[in-house]
């Protein structure tokens, strides 16, 4: 049973005067994921760099970290992530 770490890149958007997740992108690595986040930004109300880890066979989620967000982010985003 191994383990893998998956950075990625969750934007939001603002659907109907609230904000919804947009498209999720992969990065290569955490800081990659921070850069990415934090440019997307620019463009789009929000984003958030996570670091996924789920189990390679099963696809079982391990854990979910926020590693930052920038711009507009749902309130309840990190009650989301770690699943509460």
């Amino acid at each position: 049973m191994g383990m893998r770490t998956t950075f990625m890149v969750q934007t939001f958007e603002i659907h109907r005067k609230r904000l919804r997740p947009g498209n999720r992108d992969v990065a290569p690595t955490e800081s990659g994921a921070l850069k990415r986040a934090e440019a997307t930004a620019k463009r789009m109300p929000g984003t958030a760099a996570l670091c996924i880890v789920a189990d390679d066979e099963t696809g079982e989620l391990e854990s979910a970290t926020i590693l930052g967000q920038f711009g507009e982010v749902p309130e309840d985003f990190a009650e989301q992530v770690s699943g509460g």
